[in-house]
Formats: structure tokens, sequence, C-alpha cells
């Protein structure tokens, strides 16, 4: 199968490197021109994956045209923010080929968040640019270094078009990396989202210096608050007990290649935002979902208490103990509530 995949950070390079070596014709496109040619010159993507050696195959641009042409799959693998953006220039590229008899490709959404002002869903944002293609949101636990070293990894490709999900399943699977289908995009991409808010407020707590108690209570009722919007927004209950749901949440609050948790530390060690992310050249996608997260909740009507809590943390420049405080003492309720 011919693939594009567009956007080669970290994810989107390792599963560039991953579909070339299940024998697909894999193009990459990057923004950056440094990346574009260590790709082509030496196989290795010396910016945001360094050390791993990349299928010779691969082949990176640095124009969107000449990576979409012909392509029968198309990765969107960019920065949440950018995704619009994006990939309006992929469906200029789609409308610039060539006639032809060909259906319209497959399009895998792997970026993680949620539109900023418009509370808007990484396939919502696929399907509005990108009109005409299937799309499917691939997520679960995953970090690209463990993926790019072969480690055995499972996640979910999830899309309102069975097709399309079982073609995405059959293309990325081999011996070291499992893909099971759902239907539920709604749950799959809210987890996915929102897990990256979780890890900030834990990475807050390991930065302050907390234990295990702590962190168990984060992650569970982090968990709770993603499910009760997740439900009101029409996802199953049940997603949430699954890959994209707890396993992607417990992978991205405890390991220590989260970038979303590392920033968390910071934090929690009395860093300000701005300090923390200053000379980043990587995203940690849940700064931007937490707010965001909450305004989403408000127009729903779910409460979502820690992710309004890491929103004041960081916007509003409140001490994280205070934080904590205030989370400890809300409104007692029963375990289960809306």
């Amino acid at each position: 199968m011919r693939v594009a995949v567009i956007g080669a950070g970290s994810w989107g390079t390792t599963l560039a490197d991953l579909l070339a070596r299940n024998g697909h014709d894999v193009a990459v496109w990057a923004l950056e021109a440094e990346v574009v040619e260590a790709i082509n010159a030496r196989h290795e993507n010396t910016v945001f994956l360094p050390g791993a050696e990349l299928a010779e195959s691969i082949v990176a641009h640095g124009d969107i045209v000449t990576a979409v042409r012909g392509a029968e799959l198309v990765v969107s693998a960019s920065p949440s923010h950018a995704v619009r953006a994006v990939s309006a220039r992929v469906a200029q590229a789609l409308g610039d080929r060539a006639p032809t008899s060909a259906p319209a490709p497959v399009v895998v959404s792997v970026s993680k968040g949620l539109e900023e002002g418009t509370h808007d869903f990484m396939s919502e944002i696929l399907g509005e640019t990108l009109p005409g293609c299937s799309v499917v949101a691939l997520s679960g636990p995953t970090f690209a270094k463990e993926v790019s070293a072969r480690q055995p990894t499972a996640l979910v490709a999830a899309s309102r078009n069975p097709t399309a999900a079982e073609t995405v399943q059959q293309v990325f699977s081999n011996r070291y990396f499992r893909v099971y289908t759902s239907s539920d995009v709604v749950g799959v991409e809210l987890g996915g989202a929102l897990k990256n808010v979780i890890a900030l407020a834990a990475g807050i707590l390991d930065g302050i210096g907390l234990g295990h108690n702590p962190r168990a209570a984060l992650i569970t009722r982090g968990l709770a608050e993603i499910t009760r919007l997740g439900v009101a927004l029409g996802a199953e209950a049940s997603t949430f007990a699954g890959l994209a749901g707890m396993g992607d949440l417990l992978l991205t609050a405890t390991g220590t290649l989260s970038r979303n948790r590392t920033l968390g530390v910071e934090l929690g060690k009395g860093r300000s935002l701005e300090d923390a992310l200053r000379g980043r050249r990587t995203v940690a996608e849940g700064v931007r979902t937490a707010r965001t997260a909450v305004e989403l909740g408000e127009r729903e009507g779910v409460e979502l208490p820690i992710a309004q809590e890491v929103s004041h943390i960081l916007f509003e420049g409140k001490p994280p103990l205070q934080a904590i405080e205030d989370l400890m003492e809300r409104e007692l309720k029963a375990e289960h509530w809306r």
C-alpha cells in the first residue's frame, strides 16, 4: 500500500518505520528541512527520534503534494493544534491529483487533543477538511521509543466505517504491534486527549514529592471524570476501561517517557509554565487540552474537577498544594456521580 505520513515527530516517524517494515511504500512529510535531510541521507530522525535506525525505503519530503501523491492511506501525525491547517494543505494536494477512479484514501488520525475554540476532536477536523475520506482514530498506550525498539504494543483503531478500521488493523499489525478495532470514535479520542491532562496532574504530584496513595487516587478519579464526559458525549463507558482509556492513562501518568508527566514534575517543583516549556521542541498536548476540556465539560454540564485545577495551575499560577487541598475539600459525594 502507498502510505503518506504527515508529520515527522517521534510518533509519526516511528509509525512510518513500522509501516515500511510491514512492506508498504512510505513517504513522510516533515516541516523541518533538517529532518527531511537526516531521514533521506542517514535513515534517522536526529531531531525527534535520535538513535533509531529507520527503514531505508522511507522517503522524506518537504513538500506535501509530493508526499501524498498516489497515497492510499494518509497518517495524520501533526500536533493537534496544527491538524486543521496541515490537513487543509493535504486536501489541496489530494485535489490537485490527476483525475482517477481510485477511491479516496483512508485517513488515520494519531494526534491526541481537542481543538481550542471549537472543542472538535481530530477526527471531526479531518472529516471536515478531507471530505470523502474514511477517518480512523488510532490510539492507545504507546511510547514512540518503545515501539521503535519493537517492544510488544497494543492499541485500538476506531471508525464509524468498520471496513476502514479493519484496513488499518491489517496494515499496521505485526508481531510486536497489535491493533484492535472499535466503532466508538468519541470514546477512543476523548480518552487519548484527556489522559494528557491527568498525566500533567500526576507529574505535579511527583514533583511535589507525594507518594503512591495520591497517585492512585488521582488516576482513578481522573478516569472517572474522563468517563463522565465521554458518556455525556455519547461514548460507551466500556471504552474507558480499555486500551484507549485506562491503558493510555496508566502509561502516560506513570511512565518516565511521558512528556506531559515530565512537564508536570517541573511544575510541581515550582517552575512556571513558561519556564518549563522554554526550549522544548516536542509538544505536551495536555497544556492546550486542559482549558479546552474544562470548557467542553461546562458546555455539557459535566464537572471535571481535576482538569479544572490543572488549568488553574497552568494558566492562573495557582499553587499546586492549594489545588490539591481544594480537590480534597470539595463537597462529599458518592463514588459514581454525574
